[in-house]
């Protein structure tokens, strides 16, 4: 299994639960996430630091690889066709790509409504509105959130097309890695899933760790998981190479 779980973390962190938190992670690192419990669910968006109208293009992502899930061997795509990163490791098989994020009407319904007035640390946050304070923190709003993807969780359809919800779909201890191609700004929260059909306020964390990414070569598994990946590659290291000399030249 190509893994970077014996390589020493740069950094390394643990986001509790029905958190938030954001990280520029430049090319040639990893990030590994960690499912300590078994039951987190990690929603992320993906942004191009140099240029932030370029983001995760869910559509293309998808289309272009002729899938509905996400696992090892596929890439995140942007809307400018460049590769944001591969997944190079998926203990659990199955990343959801269509559930989207729980507003607050989502988990008032679920679990409940409790403020953070009245109840500090232990109210009930939801996904959309921890991205939105993340997205302000880039200058970012409501009008630049695009379709995200959670990890450890698992959305499939039935026969007549229906969504469904799998639980235990990941174990305690699972890892997913994403190795990054070009640098990017990645945006998170660890709300509960808004299919999560749990009784109480799913409240799980995870460990999420950046080590040094092996180079890609030739015959590497994401690069050539799809005929499009080869040409995904192509067109980040032209941009990487363009915008390496343009800072070049500005120095």
């Amino acid at each position: 299994m190509n893994s970077t779980i014996s390589q020493e973390p740069i950094y390394q962190e643990v986001i509790n639960g029905a958190a938030h938190w954001s990280v520029t992670v430049p090319a040639g690192k990893t990030l590994r996430f960690t499912n300590p419990e078994g039951a987190s669910n990690v929603s992320l968006l993906f942004y191009n630091p140099k240029d932030l109208l370029e983001r995760y293009n869910a559509p293309d992502t998808l289309k272009c690889q002729h899938t509905f899930k996400l696992t090892k061997g596929n890439c995140l795509y942007s809307d400018m066709g460049r590769v944001f990163c591969s997944i190079t490791r998926d203990d659990t098989g199955w990343i959801d790509s269509v559930g989207g994020l729980a507003n607050k009407q989502k988990v008032a319904e679920k679990w409940g409504e409790r403020s953070y007035q009245t109840q500090g640390n232990l109210w009930l946050q939801n996904g959309y509105d921890a991205m939105l304070v993340e997205l302000a923190k880039y200058g970012l709003g409501k009008r630049d959130m695009a379709a995200n993807i959670n990890l450890f969780s698992k959305v499939a359809a039935d026969a007549e097309g229906n969504l469904q919800f799998e639980q235990n779909a990941s174990k305690a201890g699972d890892v997913i890695e994403l190795r990054f191609e070009m640098d990017t700004l990645v945006l998170m929260t660890t709300c509960p899933h808004p299919m999560n059909p749990a009784k109480e306020y799913p409240n799980h964390g995870v460990e999420v760790a950046m080590v040094e990414a092996d180079p890609v070569s030739e015959d590497d598994y994401c690069r050539n998981f799809r005929p499009e990946n080869g040409r995904g590659f192509e067109n980040t290291e032209r941009y990487r190479c363009v915008s390496q000399a343009s800072t070049c030249c500005e120095a």
